[in-house]
């Protein structure tokens, strides 16, 4: 009976694609020549997915990006700070903090535990939350505040203070050719989404770029990227799904290398922060890029899902640990996110924040700013949260 839930093994492709191991030498420069279209090497699926699911998928993939890119319903939002403020004033941050100050509280004591605890549920964290207040408390024995709009102001520019450190955007190495990015984190956070975004951003900015489809775990994952690739114009290095993540990240910085390209994206397959098998696995593509180039990857950008709340700090802690995590890219803040975490991440590793998902178009993934952030969620009227 057991046997009936084991999985098949898949049977050996015809050309298998070798996966560099960490104890063999580097292989020659790939044949391929500079111009040639990048081919996709079949690799079969070992999940029992017929192929009408996969075909399934791929629509399915093709159909998000589409969406993303097309959708009629979802406009991208206003340039500047009334975007942020469009997007983020119904997160849990801005609702709680924004409601007590807009009834004009008394200035007590009450009203900075009040504070404390909006600042606790909205998942800043105790740490954050104790730094924030502590300096208030001071200040408000010593009479510096005479009303709560002045409390507000002093919060507002120590929220600003504790992000401004890590507001710090992504700068492409012109030196660098390809600057790699590797984009890691855990499942369902939004990264081949976020990687199709920037690849579009970076078309905007007229750079040369190529993608990685290295998430070969996820179903129509390779799909997907390939729909973002050709929305935007910008090839795509594959090898199908289930197929050796470190060697399509390998083949991809190889034909980069050849044909002069400013940009490589590597997408990864999302994995839990408590799988040390999968997060072995990062370190593996790390290492295997760094063959080809010592100094790649250039960036390692780990997208973090805004409405995880402080679980958030244990998935960076451990990517950290694996991979030298060096840029985030915190999304969906436009939903349910508290918007709290933001300033968590901050306080306890300092790890820039490169950029920030406001809405499902490519226009909302902002350059991350501070002050924008924190007007969005605490504005300076204390009727206007």
């Amino acid at each position: 009976m057991v046997s009936w839930f084991r999985r098949k093994k898949p049977d050996a492709p015809a050309n298998p694609v070798d996966s560099p191991s960490l104890d063999t030498p580097v292989p020659a420069p790939s044949d391929l020549p500079i111009d040639a279209p990048v081919v996709h090497a079949d690799v079969p699926v070992s999940d029992g997915s017929s192929d009408t699911d996969v075909l399934v998928g791929a629509d399915a993939a093709r159909a998000e990006v589409d969406l993303a890119v097309d959708s009629d319903t979802a406009a991208p939002a206003a340039a500047g700070k009334p975007g942020w403020r469009e997007r983020l004033r119904g997160s849990g941050f801005a609702r709680s903090l924004g409601g007590l100050f807009s009834r004009n509280p008394k200035l007590d004591e009450d009203l900075i535990d009040e504070i404390e605890t909006a600042l606790l549920t909205a998942d800043v964290g105790v740490t954050a939350t104790t730094q924030l207040l502590e300096g208030l408390r001071q200040r408000m024995k010593r009479r510096e505040f005479t009303d709560a709009r002045a409390l507000l102001a002093a919060l507002r520019n120590e929220l600003i203070a504790m992000l401004a450190p890590v507001a710090q955007p992504l700068v492409i190495d012109a030196h660098a050719k390809p600057f790699v990015v590797l984009t890691v984190g855990v499942n369902g956070v939004g990264k081949t989404t976020t990687i199709g975004k920037l690849a579009r951003r970076f078309r905007d900015e007229n750079r040369s770029l190529m993608l990685a489809a290295g998430d070969t775990f996820r179903a129509a994952a390779v799909a997907q990227l390939q729909a973002w690739g050709e929305r935007n114009g910008v090839p795509v290095i594959s090898q199908g799904q289930n197929a050796d993540a470190a060697s399509v990240a390998f083949d991809a910085l190889q034909a980069a290398k050849s044909r002069g390209f400013e940009v490589l994206i590597a997408d990864t397959a999302g994995r839990l922060h408590t799988q040390q098998g999968l997060m072995a696995e990062l370190g593996k593509i790390k290492r295997v890029l760094a063959r080809l180039d010592p100094a790649a990857p250039h960036e390692v950008l780990m997208v973090i899902d805004g409405t995880t709340g402080q679980n958030a700090l244990s998935q960076l802690r451990q990517f950290h640990a694996a991979v030298g995590v060096t840029g985030l890219v915190v999304t969906k803040l436009d939903g349910t996110a508290k918007g709290g975490v933001v300033f968590a991440l901050a306080r306890e590793f300092g790890i820039p924040i490169r950029y920030a998902g406001i809405g499902e178009r490519p226009e909302d993934l902002r350059v991350f700013d501070a002050e924008a952030f924190v007007d969005a969620l605490l504005p300076e009227s204390l009727g206007g949260a």
